[in-house]
């Protein structure tokens, strides 16, 4: 959410901002913001007009009845009386015209960075740099979900019966590397100072409406029936509203934390769910990080924490590439965003793997998230980014290490978190 100092003082700003994301029918919002917050401060300019009567009138009051004056005063009383009628009135078409606008400013995008490029959707992303030589094998890499059957390493039909389509089981040693990854990142996040947690798993709606614009609340999230109670989509909701209304100390910022959650989306729409593997599914477990800090300071974490994405998934021997989200593709309370994408050496390109995002103060002022200095409060910026996410992690995983017999190299790295194998083979 914007600052509406942003509409009162640069409206055109604003509406550029809305072009560049191509969503020209939210233009006329601006306007409707403008005129109602007009309103409201024409309200608020009466509203105190009233009140230095009121405070007038009672002092003569007490002057009169020091007089003995009683009638004059009675008279008095009775235009505080009034006073106090135009007050309420005016107190409650000034919380509705609030509500208003705010119903408003929820769904004006936040401003883009100027540094995002200009583009309609996400064919339009840019890629920005590579990692790693894209390999493609003299031999062939088969659909994951038939190299994970080699290893008796999932169960979609099973779980088709407990828990219905885009469910799976992962069993034996593709289990046990699904778990590897994580653990890894967990420790990598640690080592690079982030605070560990395992977040609530369910947040409230006031919270859900405070991370995430509403479309895409309605496209992700799971609301359990008759509780004010959501299923998390991404650790990062539950992390950054642990801090909803709370004001910060300076000396305390930034926030730097890794969290571990199963996710839980609906994944409707156009994408739908895969019917055999494991890249769109209903449930799967991700290793989060997310960064609160000073405004000045938010750029340069923005870029730090993606490149921590890069280096784990090189040390998984996966070559990928940073792709820069275009200003259409930017979720509207997004500042800048990026992708990180692992090479697939079956289909020979890239696939989305990780997300890394700057929200500026969007969530921050949604939320109430502020911090104290010397120079006063103020509004902190909230960033994101994935560490791992699985199944898609243990995919690109799985193909990139694939071997022409049918075997799986376990990276290095991950070899302490399985007992020291240097690899998985195929089930006899």
């Amino acid at each position: 959410m914007i600052d509406i100092k942003l509409i009162r003082e640069n409206k055109d700003l604003v509406k550029e901002n809305i072009k560049k994301k191509f969503q020209d029918e939210k233009i006329v919002l601006v306007d409707e913001v403008y005129e109602l917050d007009k309103q409201v401060r024409d309200l608020k300019q009466k509203g105190d007009n009233l009140r230095s009567e009121r405070n007038n009138v009672s002092n003569e009051i007490g002057s009169l009845m020091r007089e003995q004056k009683r009638e004059e005063a009675e008279e008095k009383k009775k235009r505080v009386g009034e006073i106090n009628k135009e007050l309420t009135s005016i107190e409650e078409e000034e919380t509705k015209i609030n509500e208003e606008i705010r119903t408003r400013m929820l769904v004006i995008p936040q401003i883009i960075d100027a540094s995002v490029p200009v583009g309609k959707d996400d064919s339009e992303n840019v890629e920005k740099e590579r990692f790693g030589e894209p390999i493609v094998p003299d031999y062939e890499i088969p659909y994951h979900a038939d190299i994970i059957a080699n290893f008796n390493g999932m169960d979609k039909e099973a779980a088709g019966r407990t828990s219905g389509e885009g469910f799976y089981y992962l069993i034996g040693d593709i289990a046990r590397l699904h778990e590897a990854m994580l653990a890894y990142a967990r420790d990598y996040m640690i080592d690079k100072g982030f605070l560990y947690a395992i977040p609530p798993f369910m947040i409230h709606g006031s919270v859900v409406e405070g991370v995430m614009s509403f479309p895409e609340m309605q496209a992700m999230m799971y609301k359990i029936e008759d509780e004010d109670l959501y299923l998390i989509g991404t650790s990062e909701h539950s992390m950054i509203g642990r801090f909803k209304d709370q004001i910060l100390k300076e000396e305390e910022l930034p926030v730097r934390m890794t969290s571990y959650s199963p996710c839980f989306r609906k994944e409707g729409g156009s994408h739908g769910l895969e019917e055999r593997g494991l890249y769109r599914v209903h449930q799967f477990e991700k290793q989060e990080m997310i960064v609160i800090c000073d405004p000045k300071e938010s750029m340069d974490y923005y870029d730090k924490m993606w490149h921590y994405s890069v280096e784990i998934f090189r040390n998984f021997n996966i070559p990928v590439r940073q792709l820069e989200c275009c200003s259409g593709d930017l979720a509207d309370l997004k500042v800048k965003s990026c992708d990180i994408e692992a090479w697939s050496p079956r289909q020979q390109k890239y696939f989305e793997v990780c997300s890394c995002s700057n929200l500026g103060d969007a969530q921050a002022r949604r939320l109430g998230i502020r911090a104290k200095g010397e120079n006063g409060t103020y509004y902190v910026h909230t960033l994101n980014n994935t560490v791992v996410a699985s199944p898609r992690g243990l995919i690109a995983l799985i193909e990139n290490n694939y071997q022409e017999d049918g075997s799986i190299i376990i990276p290095e790295v991950l070899r302490p978190y399985m007992g020291g194998k240097e690899r998985i083979e195929k089930t006899k």
